[in-house]
């Protein structure tokens, strides 16, 4: 016998076994007890929510020759017939494709025939938005007073695309998403009949994963299960099935975004998309990540209302003091909006890559909520400056003038030897330099070489920016390994800029030069 998916495999039956919409089954079951059967149901809500399958339930229900308090009794001969689906008395329509005033009319034909078997022909009209204006008219007369023996039940997950004269004529009935608990509850419960192991996270991840809708948790399981067939489901075989990303990885790129440390955020992204992580996922966890923040930042026991385990519930309170709320907000805003451009996006990662270098960089957006981020920023660079530095730098420059107020061109004085080790560095530094990361390695090829403070080697970069990047304290580690592995010895790096509006050859001794008039050739 051929594979059955598990959503059509454990398909309820019964009223009782629809799971998450007790406010419409309580209704149904009275209203079949009571014989106050209507005449037009509406069902609507998202997809996965029971809508079709509660419709079959209550065609059952009202043809069965035994009921049970309200629901079919599943062994008479209606509610076998209805369950295989040879009964004539349960038309299924899908609207989608059969949505012309033809198909109406042939409805309005078929009803005035009773049905030859039980009490009811009932008529289940799927995607029902998708009938045309004309379809709805030709509706409209057989919906208001159809014979007594014919149901209408119309589902939709799009209410606001039905005319009003139609809604009207309808008992209306909302599906409610289903809670992640409820959909968490009956996973383990289908997985203990399967006999399949799986970790109650992993259970707990697929439920969020769902969205509400008990078919999509499902299908995402048997997805999972299928990959690991036989062996027992962990909470981070689903994370590499489905492509997301662990809460981690969201705590460690939050915190290199309020840094505003730009080639950190980038190497995440980088990781993430070399693990083969699905990039739209990602934009839509992480702003799943930031509303809980907030809710966190901005209300008190607040436990209660979040889906967490106590270990992340601790994270979001350590990062909830990192982080303001106009902060939080604007983040929430600019992932919300990539959220939409992604789904269309032939470049994802580069959308991606923009918004966080945005978040780093406020001064990029001119949006009013950016305003308090971008007077952040500044104070925050203003803190970390060295006056002292720029008081001596203007002394120098002043000393650089005659008495006559005239500059004078200082060269700088070489230094009388070069450490050994340092040379070594210099003659090696090129292919010391090709066996850095991707950003470090594109930069050092613009690096030019000097003789830093005590014996140290310094590194001098074009632009202010690029030195920032090679000179942040994991990429400076990196080159102080690359040149310990290569040649030995430790040597510490420092790394500078040229200022604006000067030369290398004014501010700094290349000593790769010095180095190479030192080689001699010998015959």
């Amino acid at each position: 016998m051929s594979y059955t998916a598990l959503y059509r495999k454990f398909r309820p039956v019964s009223f009782k076994d629809v799971k998450g919409q007790d406010h419409i089954i309580t209704t149904l079951q009275n209203q079949i007890k009571a014989d106050r059967i209507g005449h037009a149901y509406l069902f609507c809500g998202t997809r996965g929510t029971g809508k079709t399958t509660v419709a079959k339930i209550f065609a059952k229900a009202v043809n069965c020759q035994n009921p049970v308090d309200g629901s079919p009794c599943g062994e008479c001969e209606m509610c076998r017939a209805i369950a295989a689906g040879t009964s004539m008395n349960v038309i299924e329509i899908d609207a989608a494709s059969n949505n012309g005033v033809d198909n109406i009319r042939e409805i309005r034909e078929e009803v005035a025939y009773r049905p030859t078997e039980g009490k009811y022909k009932v008529y289940i009209i799927d995607e029902v938005h998708m009938l045309s204006i004309g379809a709805f008219n030709a509706l409209l007369k057989t919906l208001e007073e159809p014979p007594e023996y014919v149901i209408f039940i119309l589902a939709t997950t799009e209410v606001h695309k039905i005319p009003i004269t139609i809604l009207s004529r309808c008992q209306h009935y909302d599906f409610k998403r289903i809670s992640i608990e409820t959909i968490s509850g009956r996973l383990k419960e289908l997985m203990d009949a399967e006999q399949v192991e799986v970790e109650d996270k992993a259970i707990r991840y697929v439920a969020k994963a769902g969205d509400g809708s008990m078919r999509d948790a499902l299908s995402l399981l048997d997805q999972c299960i299928a990959f690991y067939l036989g062996q027992r489901l962990t909470y981070d075989h689903v994370l590499e099935v489905l492509g997301a990303v662990d809460t981690d990885v969201f705590s460690q790129l939050l915190r290199s975004i309020i840094k505003r440390d730009v080639p950190k955020v980038l190497d995440i992204v980088e990781e993430l998309v070399m693990q083969g992580r699905e990039l739209t996922q990602l934009t839509t966890d992480i702003t799943w990540y930031l509303r809980n923040l907030l809710l966190v930042k901005t209300s008190d026991n607040i436990e209660d209302v979040l889906d967490v385990s106590t270990e992340n519930m601790m994270q979001l309170k350590e990062e909830s003091g990192m982080i303001e709320t106009d902060m939080l907000l604007r983040y929430i805003r600019i992932f919300s909006e990539l959220s939409g451009q992604l789904k269309y996006a032939s470049q994802k990662r580069v959308l991606l890559e923009v918004a966080l270098i945005k978040l780093c960089t406020p001064a990029m957006e001119t949006r009013d909520d950016t305003l308090l981020d971008r007077i952040r920023a500044v104070e925050e660079r203003l803190e970390s400056t060295d006056f002292t530095a720029i008081q001596e730098r203007a002394v120098h420059i002043a000393s650089e003038e005659d008495s006559g107020g005239k500059k004078v061109q200082v060269k700088p004085q070489l230094p009388s030897a070069v450490p050994e080790d340092v040379q070594e560095v210099v003659k090696n530094f090129r292919p010391i330099a090709d066996g850095a990361s991707g950003l470090l390695k594109t930069y050092l090829k613009k690096a030019r070489l000097s003789l830093g403070g005590e014996n140290r080697l310094m590194i001098v970069m074009p632009e202010a920016m690029e030195a920032e990047l090679v000179g942040s304290e994991e990429h400076r580690r990196e080159l102080e390994g690359l040149i310990e592995n290569r040649i030995g010895k430790k040597v510490e790096v420092e790394v500078r800029h040229v200022e604006e509006g000067r030369r290398f050859e004014d501010t700094f001794v290349d000593i790769e030069k010095k180095i190479n008039m030192e080689i001699t050739v010998e015959d």
